[in-house]
């Protein structure tokens, strides 16, 4: 059942897999582990609390007993932001169940870093380890809560301690690759992240069963397709080492999705770009490339080998023209970002809620400012504007089309507020000055503790120290009156 379930929810069929598992539990009542299972995958599958609770309410009535129906019961209290409660069952559940501690541990120090609480997740698990209780899924943890309070190094010596257990447990190796990277560790890093189970947008593509490009493949004359794989902000970031497989005489196809087609066809007319799910089969092409892979490809052992050229994307100067004729005149122009895209996988959508932020919180602590202000939103999130009562902001994002013509929006900008989501990426490559509302875990890719990132030159960061980010906000607020009343148009040269 988990398998078939896990497929189901994969292949966007969850209605189907929670069919499965009510016609299963149902024909069998007696059998506990049926429901815990089926409440598990819906938990890992999805943010559908009140059903998870609905396959664990009947077994703890039953069974009262049930450790595994409490741990899931205890995470989905956590996730859902139930922490006082949470922390009293957790500390009833440990006084009637001392010998399943590690499970409850497991349980509750999961929960905590899923829902952004890295800093209690420590409190747990450092006596649970203390007191000799040992296994791979703590240690990781203690590696994952070191990882988002920007303490890398520390993080990297507990997953080495998860790994001697666990060499083959995926999400150990690869949380031990990221924590290398965001430490600066890219010789060591960068190999391990290679290694990690590639996700493309296009699972059946014929190009994956092309060799896979390593460092010191000779490209001269070769055809090499490289491939979206995770979001379109990995694909910006990692696309500039194109020019250094152009450089060594590689025939390079880029397939990504629709959004970036034309934006990267303009930037690299010496590669051929084409949309996701378009590529014909065909000869010539001898390898294929996750983008993401592309610094280890190219030999980036160190920050210092980040290409430093920017800007590397390069709108149309027709759409340039265009929309500006759209903005107010008013000078500075800031665009902002607010939310990111939303996922509705359980760990995925809690990490949105994280980075995440609307449009109310945003503009209340940004405003009001001696500027005009440029929406840069799209999806469900720009429908907040309707309801947005403060400092006008312009909206030209109706005649946007792709992320050439938002990159052409940008290009009339002068600073870019966004949390971090693929525009943020966008204004970073077209060297527009861009401030980054960052959550408390922050992203590997952008190290730990510092203001700035050598991905970006124009990019500062504003690291949020606590779950939300309402505070940080605040603080880029004060920094942008600032800003704004020392602001000076560029000279013309």
């Amino acid at each position: 059942m988990e398998q078939t379930g896990d497929t189901l929810f994969a292949t966007g069929r969850g209605e189907d897999a929670v069919r499965l598992f009510l016609d299963v539990t149902t024909r069998y009542p007696d059998d506990w582990r049926l429901a815990v299972t089926a409440a598990a995958i819906i938990l890992r599958h999805s943010s559908a609390y009140d059903l998870v609770e609905a396959f664990l309410r009947p077994v703890l009535h039953r069974l009262p007993n049930t450790v595994p129906a409490w741990a899931l019961l205890l995470h989905v209290r956590v996730v859902r932001g139930d922490l006082a409660g949470s922390r009293a069952l957790f500390a009833e559940l440990l006084g009637r169940y001392s010998d399943e501690s590690g499970t409850l541990c497991d349980a509750m120090s999961t929960a905590l870093l899923q829902a952004g609480h890295p800093a209690e997740s420590l409190r747990i698990l450092l006596p649970c380890l203390e007191n000799d209780i040992v296994t791979p899924t703590l240690l990781k943890n203690m590696g994952i809560a070191l990882f988002c309070l920007d303490r890398s190094a520390e993080a990297v010596s507990w997953y080495e301690k998860a790994e001697a257990l666990a060499p083959t447990d995926y999400g150990i190796t690869f949380g031990h690759a990221c924590a290398l990277i965001k430490a600066g560790r890219l010789d060591e890093g960068w190999p391990r992240y290679f290694n990690r189970h590639l996700t493309p947008d296009d699972k059946d593509a014929w190009y994956l069963s092309l060799p896979r490009l390593c460092p010191g493949d000779a490209v001269a004359g070769r055809g090499v397709v490289l491939f979206q794989e995770q979001g379109l902000g990995d694909t910006i970031q990692f696309i500039r080492f194109v020019p250094d497989l152009l450089a060594k005489g590689a025939h390079v196809t880029i397939v990504v999705p629709r959004p970036l087609v034309r934006l990267l066809a303009q930037s690299y007319p010496a590669a051929k770009v084409c949309e996701t799910g378009t590529l014909a089969r065909q000869n010539g092409y001898d390898y294929a490339a996750a983008i993401p892979d592309l610094p280890h490809i190219a030999g980036a052992t160190s920050l210092w080998d980040v290409p430093a050229p920017i800007p590397y994307l390069h709108p149309d100067p027709d759409d340039i023209a265009r929309f500006a004729a759209l903005l107010p005149e008013r000078r500075p122009r800031i665009g902002l970002v607010w939310a990111g895209e939303w996922r509705p996988q359980s760990i995925h959508a809690l990490v949105d809620q994280r980075r995440s932020t609307t449009l109310a919180t945003m503009a209340t602590a940004l405003t009001p400012v001696a500027a005009t202000l440029v929406s840069l939103q799209l999806g469900a999130p720009r429908q907040e504007i309707a309801d947005w009562t403060g400092q006008t902001l312009c909206d030209p994002m109706g005649s946007v089309h792709d992320m050439a013509d938002t990159a052409a929006i940008m290009a009339s900008l002068d600073l870019v507020i966004s949390v971090d989501t693929s525009p943020l990426h966008l204004a970073g490559a077209l060297g527009c000055p861009v401030w980054m509302i960052s959550r408390q875990d922050a992203c590997w890719r952008w190290g730990d503790a510092i203001g700035r990132s050598p991905w970006y030159p124009t990019m500062r960061i504003f690291r949020s120290r606590e779950p939300t980010l309402a505070p940080i906000l605040k603080e880029a607020g004060m920094a942008l009156r600032t800003w704004a009343r020392n602001w000076r148009p560029a000279r013309k040269t």
